[in-house]
């Protein structure tokens, strides 16, 4: 009888648990789904001078910016001799914000860990810039143009830096051979990775500091492309 007592008070308690996750990742989606709906309209300072790019994987975001400008040289904090084919014909350099266990250790989502989920979903382990270079980018699926002036691409610059990680005035290489393509290289950066703040809070927090359309907050991919895709 203490014994069957026993079992049943274990099977609450799962039962309790199990209700409790399902809760929470209803709360969490709900929630999500709702301020990622809300667009922040930007200034109206852009012009045709200047731009960048949106793009989306369909699960990851990235910015992209020209290596070079009259405003910027990205060159001196990305190295392109860090990646494989070291090609200096390229023009941009599209720029990631993410948890570096996923970075470094799930190229696959076929190969993806227990522990590296449950380390980047609570804040547990290190961040990465994923720095990759293009020769020439244009619109196109997943991808879009954003006019932008001065003003709001020094500001973009400085969020941008701000999640370097640097020292004696230069950002750290990730000590890793692991790459995606020839082009492509990661750094070392501030900051936690975590369901609440993940790779597309980033983007979508640093569209928002340049004066850019964002979204209220967002932790897919879908919230931060959503203004611009709809446009």
């Amino acid at each position: 009888m203490q014994k069957k007592k026993g079992i049943k008070r274990f099977f609450k308690l799962i039962a309790k648990l199990v209700v409790g996750i399902v809760s929470f990742v209803l709360l969490f989606v709900g929630a999500e789904f709702a301020l990622s709906s809300m667009t922040v309209n930007g200034e109206n300072s852009a012009s045709d001078d200047m731009y960048i790019y949106l793009q989306t994987n369909g699960v990851h975001t990235d910015i992209i910016v020209p290596i070079k400008n009259q405003v910027y040289d990205w060159s001196k904090q990305i190295d392109i001799a860090s990646t494989k084919s070291k090609d200096t014909n390229t023009q941009f350099v599209a720029i990631g914000w993410g948890d570096k266990g996923f970075y470094l250790e799930t190229p696959t989502w076929a190969e993806l860990k227990v522990s590296t989920a449950l380390k980047a979903a609570f804040g547990l382990s290190s961040t990465a810039m994923h720095c990759t270079f293009h020769k020439d980018v244009g619109e196109m699926e997943g991808r879009r143009k954003i006019n932008i002036s001065v003003a709001q691409y020094k500001r973009l610059i400085a969020f941008i830096n701000k999640s370097f990680e640097w020292e004696n005035g230069q950002t750290i290489l990730v000590d890793t051979k692991v790459r995606y393509d020839d082009s492509d290289t990661f750094y070392e950066a501030t900051g936690s990775y975590s369901m609440l703040r993940t790779c597309n809070t980033w983007t979508n927090q640093a569209l928002k500091a340049a004066g850019l359309k964002s979204c209220y907050w967002a932790a897919f991919e879908r919230g931060v492309m959503y203004p611009y895709l709809n446009d």
